[in-house]
């Protein structure tokens, strides 16, 4: 019942009353809205609540001073539990630089969870960036010039392996695949529960990448083991000792998923998920993660 009166408020009223403020809204995924419409209106099969979520893109243009006209995306998913427990809102803008989205959702988070928790909240989110873009872009345009740059950090390679009470949230699987994608970083995510992240490649990036993915809300998620490996550029005899490439243990960045199974398919076989890390050299991390060791 709980969740029936969720769904009513976000499916219906915040569809049918308030559509006039946004520019643009774009359903994601059509069926699993008829499916919940279904169950809201009672014309469903049967009385259990669906496993589909509503995901929607809200797109404004937005105006801010020093930049022409900016291209806002939000990316909106409803837990089940919502509004008791908040939206996965993640937010792109074309006007800021990767770290000044990484602080305007940190920002945006900490502003819903003390002022909209058990509330519905995604046009107080929408109105929340539209008051506070222009502090990120002024936060760029004031920042002092150095005369001389900083010296640089010694290059690092690093890999985090990231551990999650579950992955389901379609949002959070495809943000993953492609913020990995954008940052040039190798590795693996397994969905399901638990759920698994693994990413190596430059430090720079990989901090980028965790940076963006805590923000979003977890049940738990926490870096359960780090590696990070300094790069030495130039040998005795002048030439590369190690490089990003050469240290990586999986080529390109996969979603993997090991025979399926459980009620809900979300728990996968921790045997096939041994042998995957024993083939990239790596099945020291299963104990890490489960506290048992792995067989072949």
């Amino acid at each position: 019942m709980i969740f029936k009166c969720a769904v009513k408020v976000c499916v219906q009223k915040f569809l049918e009353t308030t559509l006039f403020r946004i520019e643009e809204l774009d359903m994601t995924d059509q069926l699993a809205l008829a499916e919940l419409r279904e169950y809201v209106e009672g014309t469903a099969s049967t009385d259990t609540p669906p496993q589909s979520r509503p995901q929607f893109l809200i797109k404004q243009r937005m105006d801010t001073a020093g930049m022409e006209r900016t291209d806002v995306i939000l990316s909106c998913a409803y837990p089940p539990e919502y509004p008791n427990v908040l939206p996965e809102i993640t937010v792109r803008c074309t006007g800021l630089s990767r770290a000044q989205q990484t602080q305007l959702h940190t920002e945006l988070n900490a502003y819903l969870l003390e002022n909209c928790q058990g509330d519905v909240c995604v046009l107080a989110a929408l109105e929340w960036v539209k008051d506070n873009l222009q502090l990120f872009t002024n936060r760029s345009l004031s920042a002092p010039k150095k005369e001389s740059p900083a010296p640089q950090p010694r290059e690092m390679f690093s890999r985090l392996w990231i551990y999650s009470h579950h992955i389901y949230n379609k949002v959070k699987r495809k943000n993953i695949l492609e913020w990995s994608k954008e940052l040039g970083l190798s590795g693996f995510s397994m969905p399901g529960k638990p759920g698994i992240v693994c990413v190596e490649g430059p430090r720079s990036a990989c901090e980028d990448f965790w940076s963006r993915v805590k923000v979003l809300t977890w049940k738990k998620i926490m870096i359960r083991h780090r590696e990070d490996i300094p790069l030495d550029h130039q040998g005795k005899d002048s030439t590369v000792v190690e490089s990003i490439d050469s240290l990586r243990k999986f080529t390109g960045f996969e979603e993997a998923v090991f025979a399926p199974h459980g009620n809900r398919g979300n728990h996968m076989d921790l045997g096939q998920l041994y042998q995957f890390l024993n083939e990239k050299g790596c099945c020291d991390v299963f104990q890490m993660y489960f506290g048992i060791e792995g067989r072949q």
